[in-house]
């Protein structure tokens, strides 16, 4: 009988099957992802504006917006926002209000736990509550702008169909959670610089600290003040920090410059062709599909005043970009803007002291609800202060006295910047500006250049913010905020020439009045200074180089002494011929730099281990994080110079714990599987660039995923680089100049596969081409009416 089947039809029947089905699966997915496509053209009658706004859009997707009112165009910018963004403005809000969990379940209800603790959303609607009415008009048209944006799409955003869930309208308050999305991402919301600072300073040996956790040296590069001298070495011997038998802690340890990084700098008139300052700006962070950023420019009505740059979907504003007399861009400043308050509490527990006497805690009761569950209540320890947000090494509650907490802290004074018309009057605003404390870079189109930190600065009284002091006896405290007179500032300079990267930027009284929140290594920061001063006249394509400068200085030191130890041991022929040539830079294509880069790491780990195997004995939960962004210094002094009593005691020598480190580097090279000349550093520096939902969900990323290129650029350089983290936009104007800039961001516009502006510009952002900062050739033309 098996003998008389035609398995030959059967079988072409069946693929044919197959096929059709596979078919009209892809066409279905296909149909249903068009429904949630932004309009591009046409005409609306919206029954919401004064009069009919115009937003014409490029190849590229960047919108110009044409309004008579300034109302109309953010309602305009939130209707673009909503329809290309939306799901981003909502995890954005949801981030900072502590209400992940009603979205996509209990994944999320540790990070709403720790973040609801700050009541974000109640500050918001508070601030809000106090803003200058042209501002709140501004908000309620943004939010009403979204939320028609919204209602517009054929269905809602995607990304809710996979979760299963509806989107929720868009209220004033939710743009301000947008800028305390940024406090969570660019400051900490427990203090832990100064928490694991103060865990090491208390329990280290006084030496050892010292050595261990520097205050800055040889790479500083700051605007006032210079850099640091070289460390001198302990008397303790680091064996003391270890017991007899003691299993060594490990944790292997990222480039300290990884957790952040920014860059940005404005050359003076006296150094352009056309006399106007010239403003280069890349803000690095999280790189994911979409970009945190949009693209979009507008008039500013009755003014002559245009605004381009980069709006954060979520607000009604221009973050970074230029007005035609005014160009800004911003980097974190990393300096201290929040404060941890040991508590003398009672025997009980119940009440802690203050200036007045003992006081009973304020509990605030949350109610956190979560997907598919039953909400989870949360009661919140309050204190005059602010909420109780961790303990110390000590098992002491700590109090958190932070900026972010206060009506200063968030706001749409941003918005001013649309009609300032000169540097000193920009730098004016800075004190009034609510957002996370920035390096604020501005040059205008007279050429006058100018530095501050835009947000306010707390006036600190009895403390100097660098160690945890109890507040209970009325010593210690905020004397509200300093006044525009006292801000830090740098105007004009001699060499016409500002720079900044999350390093050190002042000492002595600005220095003083800023803190020190965990200052980035100061390699990035000299590189660029030493790029300004390398020429003596500049184009907007110069700054782009410097943004794109990818050499290896910081490393060159520890490259010639990698070389030096491979030319006194066998066995390492073809390691030493790679870091013999290894080209000097964060090349893609190198395994050299690949195998330097990572040898330091390793031997950082491998020498500090005793440090972090004490800590962890009298702190479990130790770990170093961003306290150890100075460690370049105590290990080039361990490496250099190889002090006996300073040597890991696992070790018989330290060529054997450098030998160690390397092995360990190339351990790690041979999983990729591949020939060790193509263990290149692109190979371990591939772009993983993708959509939140991507990690949980494999099939989103066939759709939005970009390609893992292989990247040039890392920590500790100008063109600061990792496989998700990087220059989130690189952006490069002079103010009255806008046809010269330049703009570069990943991904592209739209967070829609299907747009034509899903990852339209990525490939320039890539490969470092110029790429247009104005809008150029009208493809697109929208009206609402």
């Amino acid at each position: 009988m098996l003998k008389n089947i035609p398995w030959a039809t059967v079988i072409k029947r069946g693929l044919t099957a197959l096929f059709v089905l596979l078919f009209l699966a892809a066409a279905s997915a296909w149909l249903w992802l068009r429904q949630s496509l932004p309009l591009l053209d046409g005409e609306l009658v919206t029954g919401l504006l004064e009069e009919p706004v115009t937003i014409t859009r490029d190849a590229q997707g960047i919108p110009f917006i044409t309004a008579e009112d300034r109302n109309d165009s953010a309602f305009a910018l939130g209707f673009l926002h909503a329809q290309e963004r939306f799901f981003q403005m909502d995890l954005l809000r949801r981030n900072s209000a502590g209400e992940l969990s009603e979205l996509v379940g209990d994944a999320a209800l540790s990070h709403d736990r720790e973040i609801r603790i700050h009541q974000f959303r109640a500050r918001a609607e508070r601030n809000i509550a106090t803003m200058p009415t042209e501002q709140q008009k501004v908000l309620e048209h943004y939010a009403a702008g979204v939320n028609y944006g919204l209602a517009q799409l054929g269905a809602a955003p995607w990304e809710y169909a996979l979760l299963r869930a509806e989107p929720s309208p868009w209220v004033p308050a939710d743009s301000l959670l947008t800028i305390f999305s940024m406090y969570l991402t660019l400051q900490s919301n427990t203090g832990d610089f100064e928490l694991r600072d103060n865990a090491l300073a208390d329990l280290l040996p006084g030496d050892l600290y010292t050595f261990f956790v520097p205050k800055g040296g040889i790479w500083d590069a700051p605007l006032i003040g210079d850099a640091r001298g070289p460390l001198s070495l302990p008397e303790t011997d680091i064996a003391a920090l270890v017991q007899n038998d003691e299993p060594m802690a490990r944790q292997k340890m990222e480039s300290e410059d990884m957790i952040f990084g920014s860059n940005n700098w404005v050359v003076g008139g006296a150094l352009t062709e056309h006399g106007a300052a010239i403003v280069a700006d890349d803000m690095h962070l999280a790189i994911t599909v979409p970009n945190i950023w949009f693209r979009a420019g507008w008039n500013v009505p009755g003014t002559d005043f245009v605004m381009r740059g980069a709006t954060l979907p979520g607000g009604p504003i221009i973050v970074a970009g230029s007005n035609t007399k005014v160009a800004w861009g911003f980097t974190n400043t990393t300096a201290d803007w929040g404060d941890l308050i040991p508590l003398e509490m009672s025997d009980d527990g119940k009440q802690y002291r203050t200036p007045d006497g003992w006081q009973d805690f304020d509990i605030a009761e949350e109610e956190i609800a979560v997907k598919g569950k039953e909400p989870v209540r949360l009661a919140v320890r309050k204190t005059i202060w602010g909420p109780v947000v961790t303990e110390n090494h000590a098992g002491t509650p700590l109090a958190y006295r932070w900026v972010a907490h206060d009506t200063r802290g968030a706001n749409m004074n941003i918005l001013r910047l649309e009609t300032v018309s000169s540097t000193r009057e920009a730098m004016n605003l800075a004190p009034e500006l609510g957002l996370p404390h920035q390096n604020f870079v501005i040059g205008d189109s007279d050429g006058n250049i100018g530095w501050t930190v835009a947000g306010p600065i707390p006036r600190r009284v009895g403390l100097d913010g660098s160690r945890s002091v109890s507040w209970a006896d009325g010593t210690a405290y905020w004397d509200g905020y300093l006044p525009l007179e006292e801000q830090p500032h740098v105007y004009n300079p001699p060499s016409h020439r500002i720079w900044t990267a999350n390093s050190r930027t002042m000492d002595g009284k600005y220095l003083s009045v800023m803190g020190d929140g965990g200052y980035a290594l100061g390699a990035r920061q000299q590189q660029i200074r030493d790029d300004l001063f390398a020429r003596e006249h500049f184009s907007e394509r110069d700054l782009l180089d410097i943004q794109l400068d990818d050499r290896a200085v910081f490393l060159e030191r520890w490259q010639e002494q990698l070389s030096t130890l491979l030319s006194t041991v066998d066995g390492y022929d073809e390691v030493r011929a790679q870091v013999d040539n290894w080209g000097g830079r964060a090349s893609a294509d190198s395994v050299g730099y690949r195998i330097v880069r990572n040898f330091r790491l390793r031997f950082i780990d491998l020498a500090t281990a005793p440090v972090l195997t004490f800590m962890q004995r009298h702190d479990p939960g130790f770990d170093f994080g961003r306290v150890n962004r100075q460690v370049e210094y105590p290990a080039w002094e361990m490496l250099a110079n190889e002090p006996a009593h300073l040597l890991n005691p696992e070790f018989e020598s330290w060529t054997a714990l450098k030998l160690a480190a390397l092995d360990e580097v190339l351990a790690d090279m041979a999983k990729d599987g591949l020939p060790f000349a193509q263990q290149t550093w692109g190979v371990e520096n591939s772009a993983k660039i993708q959509h939140p939902l991507g990690r949980v969900v494999t099939a989103v990323n066939w759709l939005t995923a970009m390609p893992a290129d292989h990247l040039p650029g890392d920590s500790h350089m100008p063109r600061f680089q990792s496989s998700t983290n990087g220059a989130s936009e690189r952006m490069v104007v002079a103010p009255g100049h806008e046809e010269q800039g330049i703009f570069h961001m990943a991904t592209g516009q739209s967070a829609h596969p299907l747009s034509p502006f899903f990852g339209n510009g990525h490939d320039d952002w890539v490969q470092g081409a110029p790429s247009p900062l104005k809008k150029q050739e009208t493809r697109y033309t929208l009206i609402l009416h």
